[in-house]
């Protein structure tokens, strides 16, 4: 739902930040007749209809509904799920699924009989993007951090170059920096001074995440990292920044001309050059 008006689940939200919640309603109906009798489960088990969502941006996740069904028939349920935006990012997914709320041991010997079990289930997923960065990132007090206190933001990376993109990168934000946080606020609609500053956190991530890279001696053009693994993004942002050239030659410049790698970088990235 946006400004109250009921839209079909987009498959990406262009203009979503942090500081936007999600509000998103969904309804199912279900025919408990006969998922019973297709389950092998006896008339009157009680069922749940449980609705799920999990953040990969964040690496969070949580129970966003639960619904008790124990009626005969077919029931109309409305789940009305409100999402934090600070605790989303990277792709939402969203699952609904139609569960045993109890154990039983009546039913035939090939029915579900644990509480939980899942006898359907759906998933819808939701890109979250916008024209910050594009990874997950969180806005906190440095003061309460081993960060400097003054510092506006930090690149945090976790885990090999096997690891999930998703859950090795998290961008931090000084909330107390005023420049910075309120660019990131304003990034669905940037004013001229947050296109310079996002420009500025760009070209700092790239730098960041592209040493990382060459730090890795295993980080080769030859590389076979997994599909949305941290090491295939660094590879796809070096061909990006460095296209036709080698990742022997551009280490070598880092570890001998680290001012010219920084040079060369900056002009990879354009930094300042922001449309207005």
């Amino acid at each position: 739902m946006i400004d109250d008006i009921d839209i079909d689940l987009p498959e990406a939200l262009p203009d979503w930040d942090y500081q936007m919640d999600l509000h998103i309603r969904r309804v199912v109906r279900v025919d408990l007749d006969r998922a019973r009798q297709e389950s092998g489960l006896p008339a009157g088990t009680v069922l749940t209809l449980a609705a799920v969502w999990t953040a990969t941006g964040s690496n969070l996740s949580g129970p966003a509904q639960q619904v008790r069904l124990a009626e005969a028939g077919t029931a109309t349920v409305e789940l009305d799920v409100r999402l934090i935006g600070a605790d989303l990012g990277g792709l939402l997914l969203l699952d609904t699924a139609l569960l045993l709320a109890e154990r039983r041991t009546d039913g035939r010997p090939s029915s579900p009989r644990r509480a939980g079990s899942v006898l359907w289930s759906d998933r819808a997923a939701l890109r979250l993007q916008g024209d910050a960065p594009q990874f997950p990132m969180a806005v906190i007090d440095f003061a309460k951090t081993s960060f400097p206190d003054s510092a506006a933001w930090h690149l945090q990376i976790s885990g090999g170059l096997e690891s999930a993109t998703m859950g090795s990168l998290l961008l931090l934000v000084n909330e107390h920096n005023a420049v910075t946080s309120t660019a990131f606020q304003n990034a669905a609609k940037p004013r001229p001074i947050d296109r310079v500053v996002l420009s500025a956190v760009y070209a700092d991530a790239a730098r960041i995440l592209i040493e990382h890279a060459l730090a890795h001696d295993d980080f080769t053009e030859d590389a076979d990292f997994p599909e949305g693994s941290l090491g295939a993004t660094l590879l796809s942002l070096f061909d990006q920044l460095f296209p036709g050239q080698s990742i022997t030659d551009v280490r070598l410049r880092h570890r001998q001309s680290p001012a010219l790698f920084a040079s060369d970088l900056q002009a990879a990235v354009k930094i300042f050059e922001v449309s207005t």
